[in-house]
């Protein structure tokens, strides 16, 4: 480890880290030298602000800003260094020690492309690298409205797990499928959102990469166009567009209502239904889903955690004074239409929590897991499921209720 000054002087330089003490990250250090040999250095923020200032345009690969809770006080000067090393053509990796979600978050915006908590996990500074130097896989065409198609928003549906394990992302995920799939000419233009910024999954249901662009978006959506957006999705057998979870975990309020807010809006400019895949955790950007929703889907089991989360629920909107009747309640994995004492449990239960069980969703065994597994959806691995079956149901009967409000207006 030497001065990135004293460095550039011997041998070309491939990156630089920039803290106020080096020494405290010892671990990055480590992982420097395991990755780059010598052909690294490190400086100040001061240091480094001339450093850049003064470099030529691409002569590093890039620069990993290593700071902690103290160093909170210098945002300033570090999102200078950030924009900087953006101007030239520089990657950012951020590694940060107990940081403020707050401080993360206005640092991110300003441009920093990777995100890598500390203590750094084994392997994860490589992992970074490798990803800075990978380029970004091609995103498939957003179709256009085709002459004489709608103009008007599209239908937002938000779906949302009151406990986990509730099947949340798979109804999510089918659902979106089947309305892409419900005509056999001129489907409509289908788009789903996962906003597990942490856990999101609909990815992997599908077997789609996770791209940069995601996480470049939502930590700029004020300067997010049209383009941006596209650039974001991918594609499922160019029938279904997804915006994916971030490739890294990230704090929930990384995002606010506003960004949510800005996305949901292209999103519904773009496509006639737009599914939403919620966190279980209720966030600030809830309540932006939840009012923008025309139907907004909570998915509970027969069993205690879902009857007293559904209560809770219930509470926590009623003292916000938000729109409780949007909710529709699912129960999954509920009983056969031969089970009476089933069905008896499941009235039983609604009444007690006086809502309305209006879906309900068959237990769809093992050949759920596998299609996820396989990332397919049930239309495409097991046809003749009866969870895929009353999915396509719900699906045809929501398209024929668009079509028949849009030929009323």
């Amino acid at each position: 480890m030497s001065s990135a000054m004293n460095q550039s002087d011997q041998s070309p330089l491939v990156a630089i880290t920039i803290s106020r003490d080096v020494t405290n990250f010892d671990l990055l250090i480590e992982d420097m030298e395991a990755n780059l040999g010598e052909a690294w250095g490190d400086l100040g923020f001061p240091e480094a602000l001339t450093f850049l200032t003064q470099l030529d345009d691409k002569q590093l690969n890039f620069v990993a800003i290593a700071i902690d809770e103290a160093d909170e006080e210098e945002l300033d000067l570090i999102g200078q260094i950030i924009e900087l090393a953006g101007a030239r053509k520089i990657k950012v990796i951020l590694i940060a020690d107990d940081v403020s979600p707050a401080a993360l978050h206005t640092l991110l915006r300003q441009g920093a492309d990777e995100f890598v908590p500390y203590p750094l996990p084994e392997n994860e500074l490589k992992a970074a690298i490798d990803r800075l130097n990978k380029p970004e896989p091609v995103a498939a065409p957003v179709p256009s409205a085709a002459p004489g198609a709608r103009t008007e928003d599209g239908v937002l549906l938000g779906v949302h797990g009151l406990a986990g394990g509730t099947g949340a992302t798979t109804f999510a995920v089918n659902l979106a499928w089947e309305l892409a799939t419900v005509e056999k000419d001129a489907s409509p233009r289908v788009c789903i959102i996962d906003m597990g910024l942490q856990f999101g999954s609909v990815s992997t249901f599908l077997d789609l990469p996770r791209r940069e662009a995601v996480y470049e978006m939502w930590s700029d959506t004020e300067a997010m166009d049209e383009d941006i957006f596209k650039q974001a999705l991918v594609s499922y057998e160019d029938r279904l567009w997804v915006l994916t979870a971030p490739p890294e975990m990230l704090p929930l309020d990384l995002i606010t209502p506003d960004d949510v807010a800005r996305v949901l809006e292209q999103a519904r400019h773009h496509f006639d239904y737009v599914i939403v895949d919620m966190p279980t955790t209720l966030v600030q950007w809830t309540e932006t889903v939840l009012t923008a929703s025309q139907i907004y889907f909570a998915t509970l089991e027969m069993d205690m955690r879902s009857a007293q989360n559904t209560l809770r629920l219930k509470r926590a909107l009623k003292a916000e004074d938000l729109p409780l009747e949007r909710l529709r309640f699912c129960v999954n994995r509920a009983p056969k239409f031969t089970d009476l004492n089933g069905k008896s449990r499941i009235k039983r239960m609604a009444e007690s929590l006086e809502i309305g069980i209006e879906l309900q969703l068959p237990d769809g065994g093992k050949a759920v897991a596998q299609g996820a597994d396989h990332g397919l959806p049930l239309a495409n691995s097991a046809p003749k499921n009866p969870l895929r079956k009353e999915i396509a149901k719900l699906a045809h009967s929501l398209h024929a209720l668009g079509k028949s409000d849009a030929e009323a207006a």
